[in-house]
């Protein structure tokens, strides 16, 4: 196919997330939090600390690991970035002690977590300025400084298929998500950040908040995004564009062309009621818009090269 080229990028090419930013992972001694810990270390993001209740004063992979999250600010230092591998049910309450805590960035990657407690995260962080990722995502990388979650699962893979570069990529599938930016990298394309939002109805940072934060991003030069049936998100990033509050240009990919009404596709937020968040509909906003749809993933690289010149 490609070769995978190295592309070179200015300190700042990133949103949220960059080389500087102090991590930890809620639930660092359970499975996924052990293996994804090594991916993230590995990669270079800054792991200052892991959380688990009654785990103090153990370590993973050199990281030490405290009883609650005040006390790994503490004893760490300050915290910008909280991971939470805990059960579904257990989510509620890792993300609310982060958030007292004083810890601005979210990443929820479990999926299952109850509407009810979203919401109250959601109202959480809202009230103390922070915001969160997810749930039921695989993260997010911002390529040559920093991965938090699973994406690209090991560390040589995430460097081999991310590479630094102008373009943002928002997508509300994991697998989606990783592809993108894989074929993006073989085309010589690199990306600024690559952000899974989620799979699930109700999420923190939706497309439509993602397309603000890289129009804020002076290293961002383009956007692309894969959308769902389902939810509204598309549209609202058609009718930021439409309001010039999103300014660049936009690549879009729509999932879910055969679903019919009521079906679900592919996640528990990609489902069709009634004419509301339907393929049609997301396609025709977006065109409407000015965004640039396309009908294939082999699409979006040969469009992004075209647009950036």
């Amino acid at each position: 196919m490609y070769g995978v080229p190295q592309i070179q990028r200015g300190e700042d090419m990133a949103i949220l997330v960059n080389k500087t930013t102090r991590v930890i992972i809620q639930g660092i001694t359970g499975r996924e939090g052990m293996v994804r810990a090594q991916l993230m270390k590995d990669y270079g993001t800054v792991l200052v600390a892991g959380v688990t209740p009654g785990r103090g004063g153990q370590d993973v992979y050199g990281i030490p690991v405290f009883d609650s999250v005040a006390q790994a600010w503490e004893k760490a230092g300050p915290i910008d970035a909280a991971v939470i591998f805990v059960p579904a049910a257990l989510v509620k309450n890792a993300a609310l002690e982060a958030i007292e805590a004083g810890v601005k960035l979210l990443v929820i990657v479990p999926d299952r977590v109850p509407i009810h407690d979203v919401l109250e995260i959601a109202a959480r962080a809202g009230e103390r300025g922070a915001r969160f990722v997810g749930p039921n995502t695989l993260g997010l990388v911002s390529p040559g400084q920093a991965v938090l979650g699973m994406i690209g699962g090991r560390a040589e893979r995430a460097r081999e298929w991310f590479k630094p570069g102008p373009v943002g990529v928002s997508s509300r599938s994991g697998g989606m998500t990783s592809a993108i930016s894989y074929y993006l990298t073989c085309a010589g394309v690199g990306q600024s950040t690559i952000i899974h939002v989620g799979g699930d109805a109700i999420v923190g940072l939706s497309h439509p908040e993602v397309m603000e934060l890289f129009e804020q991003d002076p290293e961002t030069k383009l956007a692309v995004m894969f959308g769902e049936i389902g939810t509204t998100q598309e549209e609202r990033v058609a009718d930021l564009m439409e309001a010039g509050k999103f300014t660049k240009p936009l690549i879009a990919y729509i999932g879910g062309k055969a679903a019919k009404s009521g079906t679900r596709f592919s996640h528990a937020g990609a489902i069709v009621e009634g004419s509301r968040g339907s393929y049609e509909t997301k396609v025709r906003r977006l065109r409407e818009a000015g965004a640039h749809v396309v009908e294939s993933i082999s699409e979006i690289p040969r469009k992004a090269a075209e647009l950036l010149g």
